[in-house]
């Protein structure tokens, strides 16, 4: 019997290549999306591609607004940084994290785990992130799942639920040569912190030199940066 799981989707590069695992691994994936007053709410547009590409069970996108508490460069108005080097990206908390996103993510995931009746939930932190992100880190996955077991029906009843983290000990180089062996299409994606309105990405925030980095480490561009605009859903 194909066992259910619930993938957090962004339709960024880490997301994409996380539901590519999930459905390679045997799962019937069902993916959750979340349009929550980002500044790059345009990353919708690609998970939808992507969903459609590899392939769900259901697409779901959850409408909260993050705004109303503001705190981030991606829901309030502060500015994105740019242009970045490594030692400044992996310091301190960066302004682009968003005040316990990945804690308001992952109990939706779970309310609608319990719903499927699925014991799996899929989500692609990794380890570049959670240098500066605290909701990336192990230590908060290995919680969070505590914390299913003691909040839901099902964890009550002795079968909780497990968070996959398969991208947690990896580089965005690694992330990438998966996502290839696997035959995930990275143009359909998007990663940028700061687009312009058509979808092209700015090329200096974080998220975008993280990525190219990484595709320059096998030798190729970034599809979503160098071939100018993301693809229009």
């Amino acid at each position: 019997m194909t066992r259910k799981a619930v993938v957090l989707l962004s339709g960024g590069l880490d997301s994409t290549t996380t539901l590519a695992i999930a459905r390679h691994e045997g799962f019937e994936p069902y993916a959750l999306s979340f349009r929550y007053g980002q500044r790059h709410a345009i990353e919708i547009d690609a998970a939808r591609r992507v969903a459609a590409a590899i392939g769900v069970a259901d697409h779901r996108i959850a409408e909260i607004d993050l705004r109303l508490f503001g705190g981030s460069a991606l829901t309030d108005d502060i500015e994105v940084p740019k242009h970045r080097d490594d030692a400044e990206i992996g310091e301190g908390i960066p302004v682009t994290y968003v005040p316990a996103r990945n804690t308001i993510f992952l109990a939706f995931a779970l309310a609608w785990a319990e719903v499927l009746d699925a014991q799996d939930i899929f989500v692609g932190v990794n380890a570049l992130d959670y240098s500066g992100y605290p909701d990336c880190r192990p230590e908060f996955i290995e919680a969070f799942e505590r914390l299913a077991a003691l909040a839901t029906k099902t964890g009550v009843e002795g079968r909780g639920v497990r968070v996959h983290t398969p991208l947690i000990a990896l580089s965005k180089a690694e992330i990438i040569a998966r996502g290839l062996e696997l035959g995930v299409d990275y143009a359909l994606t998007t990663s940028c912190y700061d687009p312009s309105p058509n979808g092209r990405a700015c090329g200096g925030c974080d998220s975008c030199l993280l990525r190219r980095k990484g595709f320059a480490a096998h030798g190729l561009n970034d599809p979503a940066q160098d071939v100018g605009a993301t693809p229009q859903a």
